[in-house]
């Protein structure tokens, strides 16, 4: 017996089986049961720990207070207490949450779906609360280190904040892991697509990243900062600008001389102004016909003269017989400031000739002498000879 047609078109959009919303409404009944009967079993274990876990919740909240307060209150911003204390301001009311959660479920045998549910959102939140934590230690010491010393860098701002968005990425990435590690979740597809990923980032951004470190590479180790005078290859100036980049150094002649970071920090770098002192060398030359006992005087007359000047004597004495001059060499030291040293070293030099001239020491130049013999072999000597006058006796003075 054939049955009715029915028109497609209008045919009845079938609703959910009765039996699925039987049994959902059985599970939560279930739960709702369960639950129930465990209260009414456990209710003194589960005050009990409400209780305990009222008072662990408040004692996290306090000390959360008190480190946030401590913070503010302190005027050193870089002390390892201060960070400490940073880092447990930073504790969520989610994990204070749910640490009492999981004391009361613990103590007071909960039922194991109310013990699973539990679980699992406490093990999320100890370990994103583990990673803020650290985030914050590592920033912190970062920090620390960065702003130790007197000099700091204009650059150092947003170094700090590539620092942050660089530590919170890796920090989270690694508590992803945990989190789907502890629920189960086979990782080994994130760990290695992460890897690949961070490979192919860093080729293709490699002189980038190179520049980027090397920048925040002198922020920390602190070969120089702005306003000191360096040297390397044949370029010496002023650090103007250390970018996230480039630094940027003003020459002694005027022009600005752009490097990246990477490449200067690859050069042997002199910074001429932390040095304690900065070295002067003279060279002397004397004729030679200087008597060998006046000779002998240099070294002392030049530390007479150095000394009375105010720079500090290092050495001097005899070096060289030079084709026209005995040769003598003189260092002192003075003043790390350019401008300072040249002034020194100008009244030195005027000192040195001063004092040479009343000595009757005499300053070679190059010269050369031609000797000639008469005919008979005699040496004619080249300058004209002058004759002693004789004096007649009985002849009358005037």
């Amino acid at each position: 017996m054939a049955g009715k047609a029915t028109d497609p078109l209008t045919k009845p959009v079938p609703l959910p089986k009765q039996d699925e919303l039987a049994a959902a409404w059985k599970q939560v009944t279930d739960y709702w049961d369960s639950t129930a009967s465990w209260f009414q079993l456990h209710w003194v274990e589960v005050l009990i720990g409400m209780a305990v876990a009222a008072v662990l919740f408040v004692l996290l909240s306090a000390l959360k207070r008190l480190a946030s307060r401590y913070v503010r209150r302190s005027e050193d911003l870089t002390g390892y207490r201060v960070i400490i204390g940073r880092a447990i301001a930073k504790t969520t009311r989610s994990f204070r949450f749910l640490v009492a959660a999981e004391l009361v479920v613990t103590y007071a045998d909960a039922p194991g779906w109310l013990e699973r549910t539990i679980g699992f959102l406490f093990t999320i939140a100890v370990v994103l609360q583990i990673a803020i934590w650290v985030r914050e230690l590592v920033i912190g010491f970062i920090e620390r280190r960065s702003y130790a010393g007197e000099e700091t860098h204009e650059t150092l701002d947003s170094a700090m904040t590539l620092i942050h968005i660089f530590v919170s990425f890796i920090i989270f990435a690694i508590a992803l892991v945990a989190i789907l590690g502890n629920l189960g979740v086979d990782v080994t597809g994130l760990v290695a697509g992460l890897g690949v990923g961070g490979i192919a980032i860093g080729l293709a951004a490699q002189g980038i990243f190179a520049d980027l470190f090397a920048a925040v590479a002198i922020i920390f180790d602190k070969p120089f900062a702005k306003g000191d005078t360096i040297q390397f290859d044949s370029f010496s100036g002023t650090v103007e600008e250390v970018g996230l980049k480039t630094t940027r150094v003003r020459a002694v002649n005027g022009e600005l001389i752009i490097i990246s970071n990477a490449n200067l920090l690859n050069k042997e770098i002199e910074n001429l102004t932390r040095r304690q002192y900065r070295r002067t060398r003279f060279g002397i030359t004397l004729i030679y016909q200087t008597a060998p006992e006046k000779a002998d005087k240099v070294p002392d007359i030049l530390r007479d003269v150095i000394e009375s000047c105010g720079a500090t004597f290092v050495r001097a004495g005899f070096v060289d017989f030079g084709s026209s001059s005995i040769d003598f060499q003189v260092d002192f030291d003075g003043p790390a400031d350019f401008a300072a040293s040249y002034a020194l070293r100008h009244r030195v030099g005027i000192a040195i000739y001063a004092r040479f001239a009343e000595e009757g020491l005499e300053f070679a130049y190059p010269t050369q002498t031609t000797f000639t013999a008469a005919p008979d072999g005699e040496m004619i000597l080249p300058y004209p000879q002058v004759q002693p006058v004789r004096r007649i006796e009985g002849e009358a003075e005037g």
